[in-house]
């Protein structure tokens, strides 16, 4: 009895934990942009799909990039694509990506606007939750229609990635 009750208890933490991983990654990239800690925002960042993102939002076009090839139809292709260097990135994206705006946005302020001094932190709430996915909103503590949305993607059993992050909004 008391070895099924205990597997029971495991069973339960382990839901648990899965479920709230993805609160527990958007706080982690939170003290991680806090602290300039580069290498843990690295482990919580999928860049390449953030810049994609980011770039959609600020020029209102996807980036143009080239069809990869197929590694099973075309291996010499998908070799020469991975040694070729990569096309740069835009100084408009590259600079919602460093640790002080990422800083700012999960406070759901704009880059440059850091939070007074005195004020807390805001409440990070779970718009969206699913098995893969999971959209997490800050609501600016100044201006309640400013919000900045972060869509964490699973990358592991517990381990959630930032996948897209929706810059809040200038007042209309």
């Amino acid at each position: 009895m008391r070895l099924s009750g205990l597997l029971f208890l495991v069973l339960i933490g382990a839901i648990a934990w899965f479920a709230a991983a993805p609160w527990l990654a958007f706080r982690s990239l939170r003290d991680a942009a806090k602290t300039d800690d580069v290498p843990a925002l690295a482990q919580l960042i999928d860049y390449p799909a953030v810049r994609r993102g980011l770039q959609v939002q600020l020029t209102g076009a996807p980036p143009a990039e080239p069809d990869s090839p197929d590694v099973f139809k075309d291996p010499l292709g998908a070799i020469k694509q991975a040694f070729e260097p990569q096309a740069p990135v835009s100084p408009a994206v590259e600079r919602y990506l460093t640790p002080q705006a990422l800083a700012a946005l999960t406070d759901g302020r704009r880059p440059g606007s850091p939070l007074p001094p005195g004020r807390k932190e805001p409440f990070p709430k779970i718009a969206f939750w699913g098995p893969d996915r999971c959209r997490i909103v800050v609501t600016d503590p100044d201006a309640s229609w400013r919000r900045a949305e972060f869509t964490f993607q699973r990358k592991g059993i517990f381990s959630w990635k930032v996948a897209r992050i929706v810059l809040p909004r200038r007042a209309s």
